[in-house]
């Protein structure tokens, strides 16, 4: 069967798409999802924004140990171990609500997504056989999307016949299980004699101004991309007349980020992936702030559709961008930039609770992660104007 050849680029880019749907779906998302739910039920908007925290915590770990795992198959091997552990971690809140082991389980979780996202994306790059590699990748980020839309219709079918938030848990660990089994055997490598084995080295020379400056941009687009990816649900229902709606913007996200990357990708490879990176962050901007001056139930879809076709198109175009100035390495950037991306996911929640707390709103933590995402529109229109890789940036 073509689906089960592990040198085809259509089972490359399958289980690439299956493992973001374990590591970013069933792993990360859909605590977004069941954040409502669970609020109602069992935990604090406090105690929400520290399981975030930490699941990020995880990632951004995660992100920087990729950096340094030097041979292919090195990386495979922990692309499983982080596919299992994004599998036994969802488990483990389906059946337990100990504070303590939920705290332990997203920090694993965390881990495990980065070994999903970073890594399984560095060996699906380095696996396909394609004269554009661009588009191929942009197949494979809209695996992002996918995951939203996948691990959302799983919860809401486990609601519609009786099942609560815990059984949900339940039922998206064993899909992770099983779409996990498929990518794990598709994602591996031949095996070679111990002297022949690829290495990449830690190469300093790596971090050019460019790459500082693609780093720190990427860092003002993890505040961009989790404060919304961890409360817009909440957000919507907050707002008056929209009690209930949270799930429907949530569902728009996912929908919105399936062609997202594709579309953005091919804008980049016409256009300039600086460009593009900009006018998509400019469009997030927009559509973090439409909450804060509107309550209509378009204006808000419109909201969860801009979040959605930005913030995974924006994942691609950078980690995409990124493996291109790393030439045959492109973990290593990956991993470099993903560690910097993590980090403002962990300190977006965490001032968000804090300001929420102080004015019962979300309002003002939707400001200061719109003036962030500016921020990063900043340093990329720097470096255009000053780097060459900036201005030749037409992957």
């Amino acid at each position: 069967m073509p689906q089960f050849h592990r040198d085809s680029n259509h089972s490359i880019l399958l289980a690439g798409i299956l493992a973001l749907v374990v590591g970013v779906g069933v792993a990360r998302f859909v605590f977004t999802s069941l954040l409502p739910t669970m609020l109602e039920d069992s935990i604090s908007i406090a105690f929400a924004g520290v399981l975030a925290s930490i699941n990020y915590l995880g990632y951004l770990t995660g992100s920087v140990f990729s950096i340094f795992i030097k041979d292919i198959h090195a990386k495979v091997r922990y692309f499983r171990f982080g596919l299992c552990l994004c599998v036994v971690s969802s488990f483990v809140l389906g059946i337990t609500e100990n504070n303590t082991l939920w705290i332990i389980a997203r920090l694993f979780a965390g881990f495990g997504a980065a070994m999903a996202l970073v890594v399984g994306s560095a060996v699906v790059m380095l696996k396909l056989k394609a004269t554009n590699k661009t588009k191929a990748m942009g197949i494979h980020f809209s695996g992002l999307g996918f995951s939203i839309v996948i691990t959302d219709l799983v919860m809401r079918a486990v609601f519609y016949f009786g099942g609560d938030w815990k059984d949900a848990w339940l039922v998206l660990a064993i899909l992770g299980a099983f779409l996990s089994c498929y990518s794990a055997y598709i994602l591996r490598f031949d095996k070679q004699p111990s002297n022949e084995v690829v290495k990449h080295k830690f190469d300093k020379s790596l971090f050019s101004p460019m790459v500082i400056i693609l780093i720190l941009a990427y860092f003002t687009e993890g505040v961009g991309m989790v404060v919304q990816a961890t409360f817009l649900p909440d957000i919507v229902n907050s707002l008056d007349g929209l009690a209930g709606y949270g799930g429907y913007v949530w569902l728009a996200v996912g929908v919105a980020g399936i062609p997202s990357c594709i579309i953005w990708m091919r804008l980049a490879h016409r256009f300039g992936s600086i460009n593009i990176m900009m006018a998509a962050m400019l469009l997030q901007i927009v559509g973090i702030l439409i909450p804060t001056f509107s309550s209509n139930i378009v204006m808000n879809l419109i909201s969860g559709l801009f979040f959605g076709a930005t913030f995974i198109g924006l994942v691609a175009l950078f980690m995409n961008f990124a493996g291109q100035l790393s030439n045959k390495n492109p973990v290593f950037i990956m991993g470099a930039i993903t560690s910097a991306y993590g980090l403002g996911q962990i300190i977006a929640p965490l001032y968000c609770v804090a300001l929420i707390k102080q004015f019962t709103t979300y309002n003002y933590a939707l400001y200061l992660t719109a003036i962030i995402v500016a921020c990063g529109i900043l340093l990329l229109t720097y470096a255009k104007l000053n780097f060459k890789e900036a201005k030749q940036s037409m992957v």
